[in-house]
């Protein structure tokens, strides 16, 4: 069975052109390369490489009862990515590995082979960027970073930061889902008997029962809620994310984007009221890009049957331009013609 297919996202790529020749004008869709997974590909990898690749699956969301249509999002993510400048030197190398297409297999199924497309991207030294679906994309991205961890004899001490309204641990003895995933994944850590780090960030005491407060801190886990964020001195809060890192020698990042205000993302499987505003969160997000502890990272529950404007999709897509950005600033491979 092939991993992906990387003929129809490649499609989504195009946009404007300025210029064929002059870099300095060039846009993503002008700069992105194919990568197929299902072949021992020969790649050039340059100083720093982002690979994409979809996960197009919404049967977690409809096992949690959640509003359905994240299995769409990988490609309008990609749309709006595709017109962002390629703000940093040409070393940095962005390829797409396609999608992983889950209407036919089941969740779990999907999740595996996400698991081996994430662990073929480290093994070729690139920076995964996973573009959900629904939530249970998370668990598949994880088996993938699990797996290159051991496989090279690496400290399991891996981080989770997962920026949600929810704390997705619900129990999942009936079938897991896109609201179980942290929990399987400290069953998994309980099995290897390691130390599980867990970290969620923006929850919302309103979204969430007394029974996962009292899980999360059963098993060690700390957590930040979006009352916090949106009402504490920002020092605080660092505070807390670096403590937690401390611990940690490795990390990845996960964003669900019902973390957001419905008035910033509306096209989600659950929207909130009260939730948080993107200029909260990205501060957040690039102080942990800047520890240089993340191996990766991805965004689900875009949900665009539900959007308006492609509204979620562009916050989404500019986020992954935040990581990006960072990431290349980190390596002194970032073209900065801004003034301050």
């Amino acid at each position: 069975m092939r991993l992906t297919n990387y003929v129809a996202a490649m499609d989504c790529w195009k946009g404007r052109v300025d210029s064929t020749t002059d870099y300095d004008a060039f846009r993503w869709h002008q700069w992105v390369q194919p990568l197929d997974l299902n072949e021992v590909t020969e790649i050039e990898n340059g100083k720093l490489g982002f690979a994409f690749i979809g996960f197009c699956s919404e049967q977690g969301v409809k096992r949690n009862k959640g509003r359905i249509g994240t299995a769409l999002a990988p490609d309008f993510i990609r749309t709006q990515m595709s017109n962002f400048p390629c703000t940093f030197s040409q070393e940095v190398k962005f390829y797409d590995a396609g999608n992983i297409l889950c209407e036919e297999i089941c969740m779990e199924e999907g999740q595996r082979l996400l698991g081996l497309a994430v662990e073929k991207i480290l093994d070729m030294n690139l920076f995964p960027i996973v573009l959900g679906g629904g939530h249970e994309t998370t668990f598949g991205h994880f088996q993938g970073q699990f797996a290159d961890l051991k496989k090279k004899k690496e400290s399991l001490d891996m981080g989770i930061i997962n920026f949600d309204a929810h704390f997705d641990l619900r129990p999942y003895e009936h079938g897991p889902s896109s609201g179980s995933m942290f929990r399987q994944i400290a069953d998994i850590y309980k099995k290897e008997q390691a130390a599980y780090h867990y970290l969620p960030l923006g929850i919302q005491e309103h979204s969430n029962t007394v029974s996962l407060f009292k899980y999360a801190k059963e098993i060690g886990a700390d957590y930040i809620l979006a009352k916090e964020i949106q009402t504490s001195n920002y020092s605080v809060v660092l505070e807390k994310i670096d403590t937690f890192l401390y611990e940690c020698d490795s990390a990845y990042i996960t964003i669900c984007t019902d973390v957001f205000s419905s008035a910033f993302a509306p096209g989600v499987s659950a929207t909130q009221t009260l939730g948080l505003d993107p200029e909260a969160v990205l501060p957040l997000l690039k102080h942990i890009l800047r520890t240089r502890q993340v191996r990766g990272f991805d965004i689900c529950e875009i949900s665009p049957r539900f959007d308006q404007d492609n509204t979620t999709a562009k916050l989404g897509a500019v986020l992954i331009f935040a990581v990006v950005n960072t990431l290349c600033k980190l390596n002194n491979l970032a073209i900065d013609v801004l003034t301050h």
